[in-house]
């Protein structure tokens, strides 16, 4: 009988009641990726570190990706956007628009807040009931590059965002506020470096923990 109490008591204090970290799913374009999915400097790695291990970060960046369905190489046909579904994520950071803002996107620009609304929905869906959803305004465009491009970025695709965060019932976070003053951690103007993206995580970090 002894021996029954003690397995319990050892069961008990190991695990039966720990709670599991909160899920935060990552998803964006290569300023999400960074070096590589799993890389340490990414910025959901570093915010990873950074939130400590209360929480499990998954990045689910993939580079060049569009948030329209008729953008070039639209997120919707990646493995990632199913993954996100299947991760069920506490927390969703949803960081698209960049590469819409290149011409050949843009031009699609009248689907941008009815294909936002609807992702946002889909993942909402695969979320728990109290899961928070994180819209970011892109970050700032220092040198238009690679055909991507600030003022669309600005005032265009800024307000539309915020429309949608409205539609949806989501939160804004705004990198291109947050970002502004570290043009020099932006090599080639749109992506950022090792520090720039921890600048980025530490402003997201301190949505999710406020």
């Amino acid at each position: 009988m002894r021996k029954v109490i003690y397995a319990l008591l050892f069961f008990l204090g190991h695990g039966a009641f720990a709670q599991q970290p909160v899920k935060v799913a990552c998803v964006g374009n290569s300023i999400t990726e960074g070096p590589g999915r799993k890389h340490r400097d990414s910025y959901p790695m570093q915010l990873q570190r950074k939130l400590g291990d209360a929480y499990l970060v998954k990045n689910l960046g993939v580079g060049a990706r569009t948030l329209m369905k008729k953008g070039d190489f639209p997120f919707w046909r990646e493995p990632q956007f199913k993954q996100a579904m299947v991760f069920k994520p506490d927390i969703l950071i949803i960081k698209l628009g960049t590469n819409d803002s290149k011409p050949q996107n843009w031009i699609h620009k009248e689907n941008f807040i009815t294909d936002y609304v609807e992702m946002v929905e889909i993942l909402k869906n695969n979320m728990p009931e109290n899961g928070k959803i994180y819209l970011c305004l892109p970050a700032p465009v220092f040198e238009d590059n690679y055909g991507i491009t600030e003022k669309v970025i600005v005032n265009e695709m800024t307000p539309m965002i915020r429309d949608v965060a409205k539609k949806t019932e989501s939160e804004i976070i705004d990198l291109h506020e947050a970002l502004k003053p570290y043009g020099e951690l932006f090599p080639d103007g749109v992506h950022p470096n090792r520090e720039g993206a921890g600048v980025l995580a530490d402003a997201i970090k301190r949505h999710i923990q406020r």
